[in-house]
């Protein structure tokens, strides 16, 4: 049994950071574990021209912990009426990697999202000459049942995408079927997803364990136990189209514990840990660099890092919350709950 673990210091795919008092007291979770982190675009008012993008970017590094050598990437959030010229602009900066596209009302403030793929189409052909890859929060927002979503959104509109677009570089963000595993293995050069790890470590049980977990609430859902399994199959398989983002995503006590909760799960405050344990159930710890270290980096054309840090069989108890805003904290993911692994404080050169 492996008691210490020492990786390729790793980063985080897909996170949000919200802004001001918000991005203060999350940022320095992430800033501690990992090197750069794909920050959303989904504020209030969204993220949609490179001088937005950049000054946030500013405000995240000014929120940093001093001495912080942590690398935010951004993006740009895309609506109806995103130009190529938008675009253009955005490629000519190295701070901005990516374009996330939000379906209309799927998610947490995604109201400015796209409302017909069709729209985007002259803006998602500059994407491909440029190599701008395009994000995807793929769910439907119709009728379609909620635990359904995510397959025929890849069926309606990802899939007949990726073959008129050949050359976009695509992420299927935060995957939670079967059915999106296997499009990402099949699918043509130029596709990958990012695999939470609330998705990993649990199925749609965890929303009712003990009555309505509220805490446990995100979008995609957590879904069924046969679509965890062939999730953490294809995260912890070694393949280089699946890597690591933990799509934290921190919301205050009092908007989670309401009548009508959002969705999103803080699981900043031990990401790499959390896919430590998984990787440790399916027997594959060897795998955890290539997942958390090295796919990632590679899909997008960016260097690895080289420091390094270690990961020791140590089991600790999760805080209850974590101060958020003023006299609302946040409740963190296994709040209260123990975890088997813990990151050392110290990164290694």
């Amino acid at each position: 049994m492996t008691d210490r673990l020492v990786i390729t210091r790793p980063d985080d795919w897909h996170l949000h950071l919200r802004d001001t008092q918000a991005l203060a007291a999350v940022v320095p979770f992430t800033a501690r574990q990992f090197r750069r982190a794909v920050i959303m675009p989904n504020l209030r008012p969204p993220v949609i021209t490179a001088a937005q993008a950049l000054a946030y970017r500013q405000r995240i590094l000014q929120a940093l912990p001093p001495g912080s050598d942590f690398d935010p990437l951004m993006t740009l959030y895309l609506t109806d009426n995103t130009t190529p010229q938008v675009i253009s602009e955005a490629a000519k900066s190295r701070h901005i990697v990516a374009v996330k596209l939000y379906p209309a009302g799927a998610t947490t403030n995604s109201d400015s999202g796209v409302t017909d793929i069709d729209n985007a189409l002259p803006t998602l052909e500059r994407m491909a000459e440029l190599g701008m890859p395009l994000l995807v929060h793929g769910e439907v927002t119709d009728n379609t049942d909620v635990f359904e979503r995510e397959q025929c959104f890849i069926d309606q509109i990802l899939e007949p995408l990726s073959r008129r677009l050949p050359e976009l570089k695509i992420v299927l963000e935060h995957i939670t079927t079967a059915e999106a595993v296997a499009f990402v293995n099949s699918g043509r050069p130029g596709l990958a997803a990012t695999v939470t790890p609330q998705h990993l470590l649990m199925n749609r049980n965890a929303l009712f364990s003990g009555g309505i977990r509220p805490h446990h609430y995100c979008l995609p859902v957590l879904k069924h136990e046969r679509h965890r399994e062939a999730v953490l199959k294809a995260a912890t398989s070694g393949s280089e189209r699946f890597f690591l983002g933990t799509d934290s995503a921190p919301h205050a006590r009092s908007a989670k514990e309401n009548p009508c909760g959002c969705a999103g799960i803080f699981s900043a405050h031990a990401g790499i840990e959390f896919y430590a344990e998984a990787f440790e159930q399916a027997g594959k710890l060897n795998n955890l660099q290539k997942f958390a270290s090295e796919a990632g980096p590679d899909f997008y054309g960016l260097p690895r890092n080289t420091d390094t840090i270690t990961l020791i069989r140590e089991p600790w108890q999760v805080p209850g919350n974590y101060p958020y805003l003023a006299n609302d904290p946040i409740v963190p993911l296994r709040a209260g709950e123990t975890i088997t692994w813990r990151m050392e404080n110290t990164l290694n050169d």
